[in-house]
């Protein structure tokens, strides 16, 4: 493996052993110390991913997506997002779009290339079955979407797992406020709404490229 992933974490400890990991699995780590580093090393460089940090100072992670996605030459960079912080139905809910997942701090070896191989794979199956549509002349627009579904269903079934698990609202006696409970259901339909529009279009999408996608409907409240 010979991508390059832009680590961008203001802590030096964090980014040391992250570039570890990536090194270990052979990625090219580079490194950006908070937001302003990063949107200077990008003026640079074109990494294939960058991991990016949500709790920094003083531009923090949401405010640098921010400007990555609002530049013409960064907007397409796949972006994961990781925290110590918990994710809050707000953030959910403006931010899902804009990233490709979210994993959540101290981040294991196994999730974190987890997360980074399932990106590239997504990307990767996109790719090959635009280029194949193109060949065969067919319109590439239901590839199109099928690559928006695709990342949103997974990026948002991730981060309804995050939510559940944060507001507590599968233990038994937990009380949950309503907003929260409201916005995890939300999500729910949401998903379950993208996931069955993703079965519609599957068989097409597989007639040029078989892409390997299970749909299921999230458990209900």
């Amino acid at each position: 493996m010979d991508a390059t992933i832009l680590i961008v974490d203001d802590s030096p400890f964090i980014v040391d052993g992250l570039a570890a990991i990536l090194t270990r699995k052979g990625y090219t780590p580079l490194s950006a110390n908070g937001g302003d580093d990063c949107l200077s090393v990008l003026k640079t460089v074109t990494p294939d991913l960058i991991l990016l940090d949500i709790m920094m100072e003083p531009m923090d992670g949401w405010e640098t997506l921010e400007k990555i996605r609002e530049n013409p030459v960064t907007k397409d960079i796949p972006v994961l997002m990781f925290s110590a912080k918990k994710i809050t139905p707000d953030e959910a809910r403006e931010h899902s779009m804009n990233i490709d997942d979210f994993v959540s701090k101290p981040v294991s070896p196994a999730q974190l290339l987890e997360s980074i191989q399932r990106i590239f794979s997504r990307r990767n199956d996109v790719l090959l079955a635009r280029l194949a549509a193109q060949d065969k002349g067919m319109d590439t627009t239901i590839i199109d979407e099928y690559a928006l579904l695709r990342k949103n269903v997974e990026v948002n079934r991730n981060l309804l797992s995050v939510l559940r698990a944060a507001s507590g609202i599968d233990l038994p006696g937990r009380e949950v406020s309503r907003e929260d409970r409201d916005a995890i259901r939300n999500l729910e339909d949401k998903v379950y709404a993208e996931e069955r529009r993703l079965r519609e279009i599957h068989d097409l999408v597989e007639k040029v490229q078989p892409p390997v996608l299970e749909t299921k409907k999230p458990e209900g409240l």
